[in-house]
């Protein structure tokens, strides 16, 4: 079995598996590298004026081909873009915020409602490190449906069919086949 040495893992990797990034990390610039040209080319897709410029400018944002069966209406808001993935039949609702810092999956047939949140990252309780970012991936699983408004947070897993309703916040998993709601988002019932 092979070890990775933590030291030889760049930044991106780091910030990915969800180690503890700080300000002062002399690598900190190359995040800041994606953060800026995410911002140029998200100025560019929030003013494109149909689907096929759309996916194709999301594209390039996150690195990857999105497919044609996937729409996605702008404004569509990500403070990075790099770690999303989106998968096939998708429909993004517009004003969506996407902070993917932490990595975001989002698996074939899924809906999301407008003003919805993915927010993988964080910070420490503690003040001395406070704007240090911690990351948790988000994974919504297939056909599940995110009604409009929720907000998702760091590490949760949206299970397949699942629903979860307006205006909820995420904190823990959802099961697959349920309906979640409220604030937090407690189980509402089965499918």
């Amino acid at each position: 079995m092979m070890t990775v040495d933590v030291e030889q893992v760049n930044i991106l990797g780091r910030l990915r598996s969800g180690e503890l990034i700080r300000l002062k990390d002399p690598e900190y610039n190359e995040i800041n590298e994606v953060v800026e040209r995410t911002i140029k080319l998200s100025r560019q897709l929030n003013t494109a004026t149909d689907i096929n410029s759309i996916r194709d400018l999301l594209s390039e944002i996150i690195g990857c081909r999105i497919d044609e069966s996937t729409t996605i209406f702008v404004p569509f808001y990500t403070n990075f873009g790099k770690f999303i993935t989106i998968g096939k039949n998708v429909f993004i609702n517009h004003a969506c915020s996407f902070l993917d810092m932490g990595g975001i999956t989002i698996e074939d047939d899924v809906l999301i409602g407008p003003r919805v949140n993915l927010v993988t990252e964080n910070h420490p309780l503690d003040p001395v490190d406070r704007r240090a970012l911690l990351t948790r991936p988000i994974v919504i699983k297939r056909n599940a449906w995110i009604g409009a408004g929720a907000t998702v947070l760091p590490g949760v897993t949206v299970g397949e069919n699942a629903v979860v309703a307006a205006g909820a916040v995420v904190s823990k998993d959802v099961a697959p086949n349920t309906v979640v709601g409220g604030v937090p988002a407690k189980f509402i019932k089965n499918i």
